[in-house]
């Protein structure tokens, strides 16, 4: 296969190397640090962010952080393509010290009811795996949880590191409301419900915790970049 040119005109072959500046659209810039789910790669896609954030560019609107990239959202009227390129590669040439300085991550702990009308698919998970109920809900709360991005609805966490073994397909049908609290498992993922919605995950649990306030200065409870840790209690009281 030939050779192509980058987003930066310069011979691209398909052993891509990182990071990479794409640019989506006119107003828009994609930063990729990685092609797959790593929490190594997550954790230079907050980082990074971080940095940007901090050097306070004018032109810079919006960062939209992902698994392994994120999007600079900026305004084409304040500055051009190739001025916002140049500001990001220089804020890209401190990311490899910024990341080996990052303090420690913060842990949440969402207290949440396994089973019952607060978890309905829970016996399903098990019977899934072979397991016992109190097997699912012990392996599902003996991990902590990488928030690798929010996303579906406001405050939804996308959590990565559950256990495989309790790793189960998504509903064919997905419900038309599932709670505000709502733990679910989706595949190889976990998540939780902040608001009422529609939802075709599994539902084991569901924590009281108050996910989304949109009145609050820092709306998500959850926020990408953090870890999740379940914390099985008998009641919401």
């Amino acid at each position: 296969m030939a050779a192509s040119e980058s987003a930066l005109g310069e011979p691209e072959t398909e052993a891509r190397t990182y990071p990479r500046l794409l640019p989506a659209g006119d107003s828009a810039i994609v930063i990729e640090l990685g092609s797959e789910i790593d929490p190594a790669i997550n954790s230079q896609v907050f980082v990074l962010a971080e940095l940007i954030q901090a050097e306070g560019i004018p032109a810079v609107i919006e960062l939209v952080p992902t698994y392994r990239s994120l999007l600079v959202s900026y305004s084409p009227l304040v500055s051009k393509h190739d001025e916002i390129v140049d500001q990001l590669t220089a804020i890209i040439d401190r990311l490899e010290a910024a990341v080996e300085s990052a303090g420690d991550v913060q842990v949440i702990e969402l207290p949440v009811v396994y089973g019952g009308d607060d978890g309905p698919d829970l016996g399903l998970v098990a019977e899934n795996a072979g397991l016992t109920n109190q097997e699912v809900i012990d392996i599902h709360s003996g991990v902590d949880y990488r928030v690798y991005m929010i996303g579906f609805a406001p405050g939804f966490p996308y959590l990565g590191g559950l256990d495989e073994r309790i790793a189960t397909p998504r509903l064919k049908t997905p419900r038309i409301r599932v709670p505000a609290g709502s733990v679910g498992i989706a595949e190889s993922q976990t998540g939780v419900y902040p608001n009422v919605s529609p939802g075709g995950w599994q539902l084991i649990g569901r924590t009281a915790a108050d996910l989304f306030d949109v009145t609050s200065d820092s709306p998500s409870l959850i926020t990408p970049g953090s870890k999740v840790r379940f914390v099985p209690v008998k009641s919401h009281e």
